[in-house]
């Protein structure tokens, strides 16, 4: 593969910091035809802050089956189409599978940029083993969401969830059930944010924790291997 050939750019971005952004993806974006942006509104002040003008489109989960095909058709006519989220590595618990996997039927050559994505610094900042780890990202929301946390719960390596303000107790009460409530687990909360902070304890403690106090940004939760 060229690098002169490449037509699909998957560039992560800041998940807090704007500051932690390579330059190369900065150049990409500024010398790409089109940007994709989960969020055009969130994506502009990025791009505001680095004073990129590249022209941006809308490409989420709502939209991304109606708009793939028009997106493919413009790299095939040699448009050069930079995708990004709102914050860190598309494809990731974040859109993009589609674009990339019909890019990849149509011969048309991508590249993933390295870059920020939340679950590698949390498994770092947890403390619990780091030599082999599951990625679950966000557990279901009613269909299979208990099986899901059985398996966690035999799980003979770290494993590694996504989890929203508004569903954090939840999930803890849910992984208490299922889990028990001694397991350790670390929560790691605005990664990247001047109110970056991380939780170590057990689920009963964490439940304790965040059942005191008033809960935003966004969190990743590691839990201990059986």
């Amino acid at each position: 593969m060229m690098i002169n050939d490449i037509k699909l750019y998957i560039v992560p971005t800041p998940i807090g910091n704007l500051d932690d952004i390579t330059i190369r993806a900065i150049e990409t974006l500024k010398n790409s035809d089109l940007i994709l942006s989960e969020d055009t509104r969130h994506a502009k002040k990025l791009l505001s802050h680095y004073k990129i003008s590249t022209k941006v489109k809308s490409y989420h989960l709502n939209n991304e089956h109606k708009k793939v095909d028009e997106y493919v058709e413009l790299m095939l006519q040699d448009k050069i189409i930079s995708l990004i989220t709102d914050a860190g590595t598309p494809c990731i618990s974040d859109p993009g599978f589609l674009l990339v996997r019909e890019a990849i039927k149509k011969e048309i050559q991508i590249t993933c940029l390295p870059g920020p994505t939340a679950l590698i610094p949390a498994l770092v900042l947890s403390g619990l083993s780091s030599d082999a780890f599951i990625f679950e990202g966000f557990l279901p929301r009613k269909k299979g969401r208990k099986s899901k946390l059985y398996e966690i719960s035999q799980n003979t390596k770290t494993s590694i969830l996504y989890e929203s303000p508004f569903r954090i107790i939840k999930t803890l009460s849910d992984m208490k059930e299922t889990i028990g409530s001694e397991r350790k687990i670390a929560i790691v909360r605005e990664i990247s944010k001047i109110y970056e902070e991380v939780f170590r304890g057990t689920i009963e403690e964490a439940i304790l924790e965040y059942n005191e106090r008033t809960i935003k940004g966004e969190f990743v939760i590691c839990i201990e291997k059986a």
